[in-house]
C-alpha cells in the first residue's frame, strides 16, 4: 500500500505531521479527515524524496539520513521494539511516527510499506546502500533466517556503539598532538617571518661572529621571506601530486604497508584494523552468517589496504579448505593473537 507523508491541522488549531498508508491521495485526506483532522497537505513518499534530491545546486550530493551515532541509536531503539515482542512492521510504523526529522521519517515510512508489502527487512535496507552498508544488511538476513531478530539487532547495535566508542577515543588520542604540533609550526612561522628579521640587524652590526645556529636561523629568515611563494608552489604541487597517487589502490597498498611499520602510529594501526575485523567476524558468525560470506564482509571493514589484502587471501585458503586459525596465521600482518584465538575457537567449535 503507498506511503504518504501529511500535513493537517487539528481542531485546537495545530499543526501535525506524520505519514499513513492509504490506497490513494484522496483515501489519505478522507482517513485523516475522520480523525478530525484538516489535510493540509497530502504527498507520496516516494515523490517527495525525489523533489527532495533535485531541490538545491545540482551539483550537492544528498547527504545520509542517518549519521554513524544515529544509526546505532535507531537500531538500538528497533532492536528494543522487537525484542519485546513487536511485530517488525508495528515497530517500524512507531519509529517512522517518533522521527523528528522528515527525512528520517520517510525512509522508515518506506522501510515500512515495503516490509508490509511482503519484501524480507534485509531486502528493504539493502534498496538504500547509502545508509545501510552490506554488513548491516548481511546481519540482518541472518536474523531473520535464524528467527531471532531481536537478538540479532541488540547484537549490531552494540558493535555499533563500540565502534563509536573506539572511534571517539582514537580521535581524542590523536587531537592534542595535532593541535600541539599546529599551534608549533605557526610559533615557528611566527618567530621565522618575523620576529627573526627583526633583530637580524642588532647581530649583524655589532660585526662579531655570530653562531652557527644564529647564522641559521637568520639565513632561514631571510630564504622564506625571499622564495616563500616558491615553497608555496613545491607544497601545493606535492599535495597535488600526493592526491593522485593515494587514487590508486597500488599506491595505497604499498603506503599501508610501510604504515604498518611505524613504531607508535603502525601499531594503533594494526590494532585498531584486527580489532575491527575481529569484532565484524564474531559478530557475523554468532548471527549464523556462512564463514565464507562473513569473512569477505569483515575483511571490507579493514581499512588498512595491505591487511584487507592479507584477510582475502585468506579467505581464499579457508574457501580451499584451510583452517581459519592457519589461514591467519599466514598472513604477518595479522597479530599473532587473533589466529590463536580463531585456533581456540575452531576446536571448542564456538
Amino acid at each position: 500500500m503507498p506511503v504518504y507523508s501529511f500535513e493537517a491541522l487539528s481542531a485546537t488549531g495545530d499543526t501535525r505531521k506524520g505519514v499513513l498508508e492509504a490506497d490513494s491521495a484522496k483515501a489519505a485526506r478522507a482517513q485523516l479527515r475522520s480523525q478530525a483532522l484538516v489535510p493540509l497537505k497530502v504527498e507520496p513518499v516516494s515523490a517527495q524524496a525525489n523533489a527532495a534530491s533535485h531541490s538545491g545546486n545540482s551539483g550537492r550530493r544528498r547527504q545520509r539520513v542517518f549519521g554513524a551515532t544515529a544509526l546505532s541509536i535507531w537500531t538500538r531503539q528497533l532492536a528494543g521494539l522487537v525484542s519485546s515482542g513487536l511485530p517488525l512492521e508495528r515497530a517500524l510504523a512507531s519509529l517512522s511516527d517518533e522521527a523528528e526529522k522528515p527525512p528520517e521519517r520517510e525512509l522508515v515510512a518506506t522501510l515500512r510499506a515495503e516490509v508490509n508489502a511482503g519484501a524480507p527487512f534485509a531486502k528493504a535496507l539493502a534498496q538504500h546502500p547509502r545508509e545501510f552498508s552490506d554488513i548491516f544488511v548481511a546481519v540482518i538476513g541472518a536474523g531473520e533466517q535464524s528467527g531471532d531478530l531481536g537478538l540479532v539487532l541488540e547484537r549490531l547495535a552494540d558493535d555499533l556503539e563500540e565502534q563509536q566508542a573506539l572511534k571517539s577515543k582514537l580521535i581524542g588520542a590523536a587531537l592534542y598532538p595535532a593541535i600541539v604540533s599546529l599551534v608549533a609550526v605557526v610559533i615557528v612561522l611566527f618567530l621565522v617571518t618575523y620576529v627573526v628579521p627583526q633583530v637580524a640587524h642588532v647581530f649583524t652590526s655589532s660585526k662579531r661572529a655570530l653562531p652557527l645556529l644564529t647564522v641559521l636561523m637568520i639565513g632561514l629568515s631571510d630564504g622564506l621571506r625571499s622564495y616563500g611563494w616558491l615553497l608555496f608552489l613545491a607544497i601545493l604541487s606535492g599535495a597535488a601530486g600526493a592526491r593522485i597517487a593515494w587514487s590508486r589502490d597500488s599506491f595505497r597498498q604499498k603506503f599501508d604497508a610501510m604504515w604498518l611499520n611505524l613504531p607508535i602510529l603502525g601499531r594503533l594501526s594494526r590494532s585498531y584494523n584486527a580489532a575491527r575485523f575481529a569484532s565484524t567476524l564474531a559478530m557475523l558468525a554468532a548471527a549464523g552468517v556462512p564463514i565464507l560470506k562473513a569473512l569477505q564482509a569483515a575483511s571490507e571493514t579493514l581499512s588498512n589496504r595491505a591487511m584487507r589484502s592479507d584477510a582475502q587471501d585468506a579467505l581464499v585458503l579457508v574457501r580451499e579448505g584451510a583452517p581459519l586459525a592457519a589461514a591467519l596465521a599466514q598472513k604477518k600482518r595479522f597479530p599473532p593473537l587473533l589466529a590463536m584465538f580463531a585456533r581456540l575457537g575452531e576446536q571448542t567449535g564456538q
